[in-house]
């Protein structure tokens, strides 16, 4: 039987800004990627959406990203290793505690946005986020792009792996996602999305935007949560994929057994 983790960015709230409807998408999901305040979330929203994520049984993961609240943390920064390594323990650090206070443990760790693409192309940014996972606790899960450099720093590191293909966004032929700037980067047919999702898992290949078939093999399926056709088609993937025969758990069933 195939297994798959399905997860979602949440938390991403802060101050009177609000972004997303969380408790839905918590509904259809497995595994959440909780923001740490650097690009989004706060510090009560960070506690009021693990206390959620406990409710409902979800897995929390840290979703750190760059300090730049403004940019959302899609736009890029020119940061050093250390930096990176620093900001990624610092904000893993902050929602481990609020875990610890809410009877969870921390699973997994998933960069944001620029942090995320910049990290899946550069061997020595993706080893300083693979560092600060490590040094993070014991059996905590780095997820990343399939086929991307996270994927080689976290053997070189030493830490597990979790291969994550996106049910929204379009791909590039060399299997990154196509900029947000571009054509074809977000896909909004909740259908098409099921369907592509479907065959990731079961048959290990995408369509990129040029026609190129993709070979991965996901471990888990990020649905974003900020939009505006998110809950509907986090419910559509959950119910095609068991349709299909597929297991949708979380993160450490499908990665550690």
């Amino acid at each position: 039987m195939y297994k798959i983790d399905l997860n979602s960015d949440i938390g991403e709230s802060f101050g009177a800004y609000r972004m997303g409807d969380d408790a839905a998408v918590m509904d259809a999901v497995t595994s959440a990627n909780v923001a740490c305040g650097f690009h989004a979330g706060d510090p009560l929203v960070m506690n009021k959406t693990i206390k959620n994520c406990a409710a409902k049984g979800v897995a929390v993961g840290a979703h750190p990203g760059y300090p730049d609240l403004v940019g959302f943390g899609r736009r890029n920064m020119k940061c050093t290793p250390e930096e990176e390594y620093a900001d990624c323990l610092y904000q893993i650090g902050a929602l481990s505690a609020f875990c610890r206070a809410n009877g969870l443990t921390l699973q997994h760790v998933k960069p944001h946005g620029a942090m995320y693409n910049q990290a899946a192309k550069d061997p020595e940014l993706a080893k300083a986020i693979a560092r600060a996972v490590k040094d993070s606790g014991e059996n905590v899960i780095l997820m990343g792009l399939a086929n991307s450099e996270f994927e080689k720093a976290a053997k070189e590191i030493g830490i597990p792996f979790a291969a994550e293909a996106f049910a929204d966004r379009g791909y590039m032929p060399d299997g990154s996602l196509v900029p947000r700037s571009q054509p074809g980067a977000i896909i909004h047919d909740v259908d098409e999305a099921a369907k592509r999702v479907v065959r990731m898992v079961t048959e290990g290949k995408v369509e990129a935007v040029d026609g190129t078939v993709i070979n991965f093999r996901p471990q888990s399926i990020c649905m974003h949560g900020d939009t505006p056709e998110a809950v509907e088609m986090a419910k559509t993937v959950r119910r095609e994929l068991e349709a299909a025969g597929v297991k949708v758990t979380d993160l450490k069933e499908v990665v550690l057994g």
